[in-house]
């Protein structure tokens, strides 16, 4: 069953960030990973609880596969840059 991964990312370093994304674009690609939506415009209709910020959609086969591709040596190897330039959140969430 396929797994989305939503991340909510505030910038902190702009162009630090660019670097990340383009390492981690090939790394998801290669786990199967497909971008749904990446940083485009939103509307918030309701916000209680969560305030969004940049939220990226990436569809996975399972939650498994997208689990493994964010534990994966090589995602690691990149990890620094994200937290040096960005505060995120990151959630796997299956689908139906």
């Amino acid at each position: 069953m396929a797994a989305y991964l939503l991340v909510d990312t505030l910038l902190e370093d702009p162009a630090l960030y660019e670097e990340y994304k383009l390492k981690a674009r090939p790394i998801i690609e290669k786990h199967g990973g497909q971008y749904l939506a990446r940083g485009g415009n939103m509307t918030i209709r309701e916000a209680d609880l969560w305030k969004p910020h940049r939220l990226v959609l990436i569809c996975f086969p399972d939650a498994q596969t997208a689990n493994r591709c964010m534990d994966s040596e090589e995602y690691r190897q990149i990890l620094p840059i994200s937290k040096q330039s960005a505060k995120r959140t990151m959630i796997v969430l299956e689908g139906l």
